[in-house]
């Protein structure tokens, strides 16, 4: 057998092992982001009950709430790309932080039983939806990193793949928190 031969095989082989190694790593990417996405949706089909709970308490509060409500409608429009998706969550959790701050304020709201469970279920939730994040996070960046490195870059640059965004958190969330402050309100 020439040596020619065996070196083409040798790099056919190479070839496909890359290319299958960037399938793998896009499809990976995309399932993750859809368990995202079904947390998402969770997150999403609880805010009316949430909303409903809290409204006839929360006068003072009708248009956070009505930014919510208007969020989720957005996040739930079909043909949203996953960066909208991703700046849209940002939004959501915002909101709805802001919403499980303002029940503090009120007694009556915080004893109601229905609210309490609904509070407890949007944690639980949240809770996944960070865990899924993170998975989603992991993901993007070894494909980023496929996508960046030699030899996988050209064959990458060859299929047309593009870097993919990670989720982060807004600038808003990145600053310290004033507790003082949250027990003087």
């Amino acid at each position: 057998m020439p040596v020619s031969l065996i070196i083409l095989g040798v790099v056919v082989v190479i070839l496909v092992l890359m290319y299958n190694s960037l399938v793998s790593k896009k499809n990976q990417v995309v399932n993750i982001f859809a368990s995202v996405d079904t947390q998402l949706k969770k997150r999403y089909d609880l805010i009316p009950n949430l909303v409903a709970a809290v409204s006839k308490y929360m006068e003072h509060e009708k248009s956070l709430l009505t930014e919510v409500t208007k969020l989720r409608a957005e996040a739930n429009k079909p043909n949203i790309s996953d960066e909208q998706k991703i700046k849209l969550d940002a939004k959501v959790s915002s909101a709805l932080g802001s919403i499980m701050i303002a029940v503090e304020n009120y007694p009556d709201l915080k004893a109601n039983e229905n609210v309490m469970h609904l509070q407890g279920t949007l944690n639980e939730i949240e809770e996944q939806i960070s865990a899924a994040r993170r998975a989603y996070n992991q993901a993007v960046t070894d494909y980023n990193n496929a996508l960046e490195m030699i030899p996988t870059n050209f064959m990458a640059t060859a299929m047309n793949y593009t870097k993919k965004e990670v989720f982060e958190i807004s600038e808003g969330e990145r600053k310290n928190i004033n507790v003082k402050e949250l027990f003087n309100s």
